[in-house]
Formats: structure tokens, sequence, C-alpha cells
């Protein structure tokens, strides 16, 4: 991956700014991957969260918490949807590996610290996710391809 894309993460406008609901997007690679799932952030905010403002309000008035369940609530979905309704996986970095490449493999240091989350229910996924929320919108967290490798993952290589 380039530096762009080890640089992108789910990253939200201000909280309570006209633009709360929003999420920040560089240029290149990675707008295609933040666009599908700003759709689905919209989606939750207008139709899904309960809340008493009217639309447009419901958009503006997020909170950092709100924006974090609105991320974990579109990752998940995205996540389930690719999984064909049945499974969702998400992809976490763990701690730095300490054992050395088989022969012929070379170490990346980024992908030999991934770690598979599988899951059957929607809802413990999207826990789950909410959870570590940070692993996917923190600097440095290489956010947007912790997602896409969750994608093919939960899509399966076979499918």
């Amino acid at each position: 991956f380039s530096c762009e894309w080890a640089a992108a993460r789910f990253s939200f406008h201000p909280p309570h700014s006209q633009l709360a609901y929003a999420l920040q997007a560089g240029q290149g690679g990675t707008r295609a991957i933040l666009a599908a799932v700003q759709a689905h952030i919209i989606t939750y905010l207008l139709f899904t969260r309960e809340t008493e403002c009217t639309h447009l309000e419901r958009l503006c008035q997020l909170g950092r918490r709100e924006q974090g369940q609105a991320l974990a609530t579109a990752l998940a979905e995205t996540l389930w949807a690719a999984g064909g309704g049945g499974r969702a996986v998400v992809c976490l970095v763990t701690a730095p590996v300490t054992t050395m490449p088989r022969e012929g493999c070379r170490a990346s240091s980024f992908s030999e610290r991934i770690r598979l989350f599988e899951f059957s229910e929607k809802a413990a996924a999207q826990e789950f996710i909410s959870d570590h929320i940070n692993c996917f919108k923190s600097e440095g967290s290489h956010g947007v391809i912790l997602f896409l490798y969750s994608l093919l993952f939960s899509r399966t290589l076979e499918r």
C-alpha cells in the first residue's frame, strides 16, 4: 500500500459542526471506500437512529460519541452485507511480531500483525467494532486498510 493508503483512516469533521456527519477524505484511491461507508452513515443517521431532531438537524448535531456509533454501525452493516448476511470478519492489528518470516517470505510488519475476529451475529460484530472503533479512526491506525481486509475476509476469498 502507498503512504496515502497507510495514512487513511475514518475521520469525521469536528463534532457539532455543519459537517459533523461527514467523513474527511483525502485525494486518491481511498475515497471510494470512504464514500461507500459515508452512504451507510447517512442512512443510519437519517432513518435508523432514534432522535427528536428533524432530518437536517440529525446530521449536524452529532457529538464524538454519536459519530463513533454511526461509524461502527456503518462498518458493521457493510461487513455483514459482504458476508452474505450470515457472517462478518473484523481485522485488527495486534502487537508486533517477534518471529522470523519463513524462508522466501518477507515481513511487512503490518500484515503479520493482523488478527481476524469472526462473528455469526450482526449485533455482536457491531458491538465489537464499537468497542474497538479507535482502531479504525485513530491517526496511524491504517483504518481504511483494516476495513478493506475485513471486507475481503467477510466476503471470503472463494466468493
